[in-house]
């Protein structure tokens, strides 16, 4: 058996919402859709939100402040993904995932069905 792949699950978040919670909570779902397939095909999926939110909860407003917390957390995570999977609808943080998978040559797929079992 070959090694699971650890695949970033990449989309729109709040992108598309205007900070409006129940929107960014179906994108939210959207991307969580894909984690039980990438699961039968026995990878182990993960959502920078799943990392990024825990994180904004612990700290004040002077360090959100700072930065992006949502774009670092997935920038960290890409050091340690092996692949990401894009799914449609614009979002810049997404597209940021893509292109730093690139940069590590990590394969980018479009669609569950290009992710090999």
């Amino acid at each position: 058996m070959k090694t699971p792949l650890l695949i970033l699950i990449a989309g729109p978040y709040r992108s598309g919402t205007n900070g409006h919670p129940a929107l960014i909570a179906r994108n939210l779902e959207r991307l969580e859709e894909a984690a039980a397939p990438i699961h039968r095909l026995g990878h182990v999926p993960m959502i920078g939100e799943w990392v990024a939110l825990p994180v904004l909860r612990g700290m004040d407003g002077t360090e959100v402040e700072g930065g992006d917390v949502m774009y670092e957390t997935a920038r960290r995570l890409l050091q340690h993904c092996d692949a990401v999977l894009r799914l449609p609808g614009e979002s810049a943080g997404a597209d940021k995932d893509v292109e730093i998978a690139l940069e590590r040559g990590l394969p980018v797929y479009r669609s569950l069905e290009e992710i090999p079992a």
